[in-house]
């Protein structure tokens, strides 16, 4: 009777663990005390541009990106990511981030601890107008950019080296934007 039991408790702990390995682990939520303190803009201003995007976290626990891209002054970019930290991504993962967009294009970009200038991971991500949507993205499918090109030779994603990720609009197209993210989580390969 007592072999029995253990067996069921040991299956029973089995399975649990098996479960919660395959629950995606989340990266940011907008939940926590000052969430906003976690995240910054980098716009085109930083080249001379004069497009404005910011951020707020809304009541909704939710980060709001919104402004107008310029394309004025050889500008274009308008982007929100979080502050450098370690973020603990792995080989084989997956960048799952539910968003609600405006119905534009939009990068996730995977930015490094590395002093290249203007280079990160991209993936784009095409938002449904008013729609929640959930963006799924293996590591391996971004890809290197470095001043919106790509660099063919970069190889790929070395998730140890990421320490920030973000959102950046860069579509060419003037005018206001808008996208909220609920949340950013990363789901482990193989489990």
């Amino acid at each position: 009777m007592k072999l029995a039991y253990l067996s069921v408790c040991l299956a029973l702990w089995m399975a649990a663990t098996a479960m919660a390995e395959e629950m995606p682990q989340t990266l940011f939520d907008f939940t926590g005390a000052d969430p906003a303190k976690e995240w910054q803009n980098v716009n085109d201003g930083v080249m001379g541009g004069v497009s404005e995007g910011k951020f707020k976290i809304r009541e909704k626990k939710t980060l709001e990106f919104v402004g107008t891209l310029s394309l004025e002054n050889n500008g274009g970019f308008a982007s929100v990511r979080t502050k450098a930290k370690k973020l603990g991504l792995e080989k084989g993962d997956t960048v799952v981030a539910k968003v609600r967009g405006d119905g534009r294009e939009y990068l996730l970009n995977l930015y490094l601890n590395k002093p290249l200038i203007a280079f990160s991971y991209r993936a784009t991500v095409q938002t449904k107008k008013d729609e929640w949507i959930e963006v799924k993205v293996p590591l391996d499918k971004f890809e290197a950019t470095s001043f919106g090109r790509v660099v063919k030779d970069a190889g790929p994603v070395k998730p140890e080296e990421v320490n920030s990720l973000g959102f950046m609009l860069s579509d060419k197209k003037a005018g206001p934007f808008k996208m909220e993210v609920e949340s950013i989580k990363v789901e482990r390969a193989g489990k």
